[in-house]
């Protein structure tokens, strides 16, 4: 998969798409990240991106143009096509350009899923008040949001978005098992408690069922303990997430 992440504040990224697992998976070429700077594009004497919004308002609004041939120039640079959604074109498959938004989908489990399918993102950061809309109507398929709050720019929601589908890619942790078996995996539900050494930390002492070897109680263990987490911490899950009769009766859901 190849992230194309389009921002007037490349230097942010550095540290974060050079370390730890992001960092080994670019080095073992099974991702390929990099962040574009905008301000090049822009078409104005002092390259700025930034412009007052028509109407009034407080702040500033990123100009439609500098960002227009930014995603212009990297379709281009990656060999592939940039549709215009105004004039409804097909879009490629394959791609998804991508606007971190607080008024966009919320990122899901589910939704990173979806993306890491896709063999290239484009994820432009937002930044001020915004971006002009008509950039939004000619050249985004999707606006997604991180959170119900607001930050300085997109790129924080850039980078959280690359690490969530990122690490969905074969290969890049290592085991298969890992994404299935955390929160919000395909079950839907919130993760078990886990264990590491020593046996006993400060008079807490790990599970016995964890140490006896029978992977059947084991993974009965767990899949109660899921479910409890769950329904104390995020009960609005229970209702997607698939249980037997059984279950519901003992969380006191019938």
């Amino acid at each position: 998969m190849t992230i194309d992440i389009l921002t007037i504040f490349p230097e942010m990224f550095e540290s974060v798409l050079n370390a730890s697992i992001l960092g080994r998976a670019r080095e073992q070429g099974l991702i390929a990240v990099e962040a574009t700077d905008i301000r090049p594009f822009s078409a104005s004497k002092h390259k700025n991106t930034d412009d007052y919004p028509f109407g009034g308002g407080a702040g500033m609004l990123m100009m439609a143009q500098p960002i227009g041939d930014c995603i212009k120039a990297v379709c281009e640079k990656r060999g592939v096509p940039c549709p215009s959604n105004a004039k409804g074109e097909t879009p490629p498959s394959g791609v998804k350009r991508i606007y971190l938004s607080p008024r966009g989908v919320p990122l899901t489990q589910k939704l990173a899923q979806e993306l890491s399918q896709e063999q290239h993102l484009i994820l432009l950061c937002g930044h001020y008040e915004g971006v002009d809309q008509r950039v939004i109507d000619q050249y985004i398929d999707l606006e997604v949001s991180i959170g119900d709050y607001v930050l300085t720019g997109g790129e924080l929601g850039a980078m959280v978005l690359t690490d969530c589908v990122a690490r969905l890619i074969p290969g890049v942790l290592g085991s298969e098992e890992s994404p299935r078996d955390e929160s919000f995996s395909d079950e839907g539900l919130l993760e078990y408690p886990q264990y590491t050494r020593p046996r006993v930390y400060e008079g807490m002492e790990v599970p016995e069922v964890l140490l006896n070897g029978d992977h059947a109680k084991i993974a009965a263990w767990r899949r109660e303990q899921a479910l409890l987490v769950t329904k104390e911490r995020r009960p609005d899950l229970l209702k997607k997430a698939s249980m037997t009769a059984k279950e519901r009766e003992r969380l006191g859901l019938l």
